[in-house]
């Protein structure tokens, strides 16, 4: 079996965006594609939800209406009671207070006193309202905030559904508007991962390097494109007794290969194969990679160009560049007669692991 290093280009670039957005929750690009299916019946079934929990909030604030009203009467029953007993009391203070007295001192007292009474008996009566009030006041508190959200869910519900949901509608949303951002990297990386499972059942003389990255300092000229190249990004480096293969991935409809603003693979692709020839190849000229001498003089590594397209490609063919379908990918790379030992391949190997790491 293949000897396989790196997860491949696109999963990585997806942990992090979902890294970066505190969406910790997906483990695969499976899930990810599942969220975008179900997310309409997905945001319908939270409304729904809401509706049930409005419904029930509903009923409930019925309930506790009925009890609150019967609570009110209670209690105001009870404080007319009291009221009652205290003006009782006061009238019979008064009443004692109405004996004939020969002594005028204590009649003047008795007269004073029976007037402090009647002040405070007609006080009474006249703030009993403020004082029942005050005695439901709690009571009619609550009612009232029940009654009213009872009321706004009558004549409101849907507002009431939407408010009740509306944070948990907002992470769902949230979530479709990160993941939707992946949604290139998603089918990217479903491509990638197809090639890696096709190129995994090689033999174990085959290594594949999975999202090579690396910074050249200085920028390397590239005379053909009149540019210089700073870094490079290579889907899969596979490498055989053969040569090294610089594949890259595309899955892409067959609308999206007439696209003339997508980037051309194509370009893309020979712009890596001339950094990484220029890569390994100054490296054994410089004999550092201490590759078998021949006795004809230096070798070099090739370096073949391919491009994968999952589903469709085009039918032109390409200068320096093999484009090939994914059934098609393992015939053509058994195609190769060996050229080099298995040592020498694992010394190639091992050069570009170590530098990717870097």
């Amino acid at each position: 079996m293949c000897k396989v290093y790196n997860p491949v280009g696109s999963l990585t670039a997806i942990k992090s965006h979902l890294k970066e957005h505190d969406l910790n929750e997906y483990k695969s690009v499976k899930q990810l594609i599942y969220f975008q299916k179900t997310y309409p019946e997905a945001r319908r079934q939270i409304i729904s939800d809401h509706q049930c929990l409005i419904e029930q909030e509903k009923r409930m604030l019925c309930i506790e209406i009925a009890e609150l009203e019967r609570s009110i009467r209670t209690k105001r029953s009870e404080v007319e009671q009291q009221f009652r007993l205290q003006q009782e009391a006061l009238a019979q203070q008064m009443n004692a207070l109405s004996s004939n007295h020969v002594n005028v001192i204590v009649r003047f007292i008795n007269y004073y006193k029976k007037s402090v009474l009647q002040l405070k008996a007609l006080y009474h009566k006249r703030s009993f309202d403020h004082h029942i009030q005050h005695s439901l006041k709690h009571l009619t508190k609550d009612y009232d905030t029940k009654n009213n959200r009872h009321q706004y869910i009558i004549s409101h519900f849907e507002e009431a559904v939407m408010e009740s949901g509306l944070q948990q509608l907002n992470q769902h949303d949230r979530k479709k508007s990160v993941i939707d951002q992946l949604t290139t990297s998603i089918y990217g990386a479903l491509g990638e991962q197809k090639v890696v499972r096709q190129l995994e059942q090689l033999s174990d003389e085959y290594i594949l390097i999975n999202d090579f990255k690396l910074k050249f300092r200085p920028a390397l000229y590239h005379k053909r494109q009149n540019g210089y190249i700073k870094s490079i990004q290579i889907d899969h480096i596979l490498l055989s007794s053969a040569r090294i293969f610089v594949i890259e991935t595309k899955n892409w409809s067959a609308q999206s290969l007439k696209n003339l603003n997508l980037y051309s693979p194509v370009e893309q692709i020979k712009r890596t194969n001339f950094a990484l020839y220029r890569l390994v190849n100054g490296k054994v000229s410089s004999n550092q990679l201490g590759l078998n001498r021949h006795h004809w003089g230096d070798r070099r590594i090739p370096v073949r160009n391919l491009i994968v397209l999952i589903n469709h490609k085009p039918i032109e063919e390409f200068q320096y560049v093999k484009v090939l379908t994914l059934n098609e990918l393992i015939n053509y790379i058994n195609h190769f007669p060996p050229c080099f030992s298995d040592q020498e391949v694992h010394t190639i190997a091992d050069y570009l692991i170590n530098i990717n790491r870097k």
